[in-house]
């Protein structure tokens, strides 16, 4: 992903989106999305955080982008990691952050290796009581 922050101009009637930019600039608000001024611009010009867009959404941006993304440099994984990060609910995120402090990373690497992914994940409270 090597682009994260879109003005409303570039999101017009993406997957289903609104067909004006004051229009996305409406649910934006709306949707209390993630914003910044857009920088070399004058005026009240705003840019959101693709994390803030439905999946359909970021899925058709994602498609429009160059293949090379799908390279795994560092910089690019560490920005598709935040997108997926912040499109989870706050439950999720503190769900996801404690199987990794218990469990570790290769803990959950492991996990979605395996065909019983779900259960792993599941099995972080049982961590603590079945030690032996």
């Amino acid at each position: 992903m090597n682009k994260e922050w879109y003005a409303a101009k570039e999101l017009v009637g993406v997957a289903g989106f609104p067909t004006t930019p004051q229009a996305i600039n409406q649910r934006a608000k709306s949707e209390g999305w993630r914003k910044q001024k857009r920088s070399g611009v004058q005026g009240k010009a705003l840019e959101y955080h693709i994390s803030s867009f439905p999946d359909e959404v970021v899925s058709a941006l994602l498609a429009n982008e160059e293949s090379s993304f799908y390279m795994a440099d560092l910089p690019k994984a560490e920005k598709a990691w935040s997108a997926i990060y912040y499109q989870l609910t706050e439950d999720e995120r503190e769900q996801l952050t404690r199987f990794i402090m218990r469990r570790g990373i290769n803990a959950l690497l492991g996990c979605l290796e395996s065909q019983h992914s779900q259960p792993c994940l599941h099995a972080q409270n049982d961590t603590t009581s079945s030690a032996s």
